[in-house]
């Protein structure tokens, strides 16, 4: 008799009663899902990338930037399509990425503009023995180009009039506190906050931060106008520069340090930095009293490669030496 009762014919797709279910593979843990991959060989020789990458480092807990015992850097950005990881080898004059995240394909076409292909070291003639000798040692120095302003520019403000260590720690605990998980990267590591969520970080968290006012204020000020400011990686220095500068709060100095990276502008000079003219002084001349005037005097002979001058003194080792206690930061979190 047919009915509800009736035993019915088993699917063979089913497991029998009591059968074990067969659980989905799942990766195992700590397992990296394959991103895309590209090579590229640099057409000028070999590649250091510590030294071209380097700059692109907020300190040693960076969290979106991040180096491993095997040789490879990994850093996280806000791209034009999305976060994305990337991770980049190097074996002489050849380099091997694989990215991670929407914007995967986008990092990996800025891969040679990132490891100086843009680059032209040969245009620099030193005119003195220390940089002749520091450029023939650091024949991989490329200076990089990340084509991405917000990301040099936002640690850039951070970093005006306060120590490295206040900056460091601020830029540290705004990433891992508004932005995301990186896309296939070790745990730990980040991508900043895009421009949105910049804007709608509340006053007490800068405050936590060890962030005043008017840095924050200049940073509000140009999350705002996000589009804007990228649009600067598409200019040429002086332009891009003076649409930085329209920003209240952002400087010569914020618009060097951010352009060094973000076009891998090779003259721009920092200047208005406490310690630069300094050392850039004593370097070249023996005067460790030196101010911005005459660290641009001292550097004029490399016009056009000022900021690549400038690196290989920094990278020379000939610093005044330090004829103070270093400076303890004031955490204004506690206030």
């Amino acid at each position: 008799m047919a009915g509800r009762f009736t035993p019915r014919t088993p699917n063979p797709r089913q497991p029998a009663a009591g059968a074990r279910t067969p659980t989905p593979r799942q990766p195992a843990a700590g397992a990296r899902v394959p991103g895309r991959k590209r090579t590229w060989a640099a057409r000028s020789g070999p590649l250091d990338l510590a030294l071209t990458l380097g700059p692109l480092r907020r300190g040693p807990g960076d969290p979106t930037y991040r180096t491993t015992p095997d040789g490879a850097v990994w850093r996280t950005s806000r791209t034009p399509a999305g976060p994305a990881t990337l991770r980049v080898t190097a074996a002489g004059d050849t380099a091997h990425a694989e990215a991670w995240g929407a914007g995967a394909e986008w990092m990996l076409e800025q891969l040679p503009a990132m490891l100086g292909e843009l680059d032209d070291p040969e245009a620099f003639e030193p005119r003195h023995r220390l940089l002749a000798e520091t450029h023939r040692n650091r024949p991989g120095l490329r200076l990089t180009r990340t084509g991405l302003v917000l990301e040099s520019l936002i640690p850039s403000v951070l970093e005006q009039k306060v120590t490295a260590t206040e900056a460091y720690r601020a830029w540290r605990l705004l990433v891992r506190g508004f932005g995301e998980p990186a896309p296939g990267a070790p745990e730990g590591m980040y991508v900043m906050p895009d421009a949105r969520q910049w804007a709608l970080i509340p006053s007490w968290e800068w405050h936590r931060a060890g962030v005043d006012y008017k840095r924050s204020d200049t940073v509000m000020r140009a999350v705002r106008v996000a589009r804007r400011m990228e649009e600067a990686a598409a200019m040429d220095p002086k332009d891009a520069e003076a649409r930085l500068r329209l920003i209240p709060g952002i400087g010569p100095w914020t618009a060097a340090e951010t352009l060094q990276r973000a076009i891998g502008a090779a003259d721009l000079v920092t200047v208005g930095d406490l310690h630069l003219p300094g050392i850039i002084g004593h370097a070249l001349a023996g005067n460790r009293n030196a101010d911005d005037d005459e660290m641009l005097a001292l550097l004029e002979p490399y016009a056009g490669q000022r900021h690549r001058a400038a690196r290989l003194i920094l990278l020379s080792g000939r610093v005044p030496p330090r004829r103070a206690p270093r400076f303890q930061p004031n955490n204004i979190a506690v206030l």
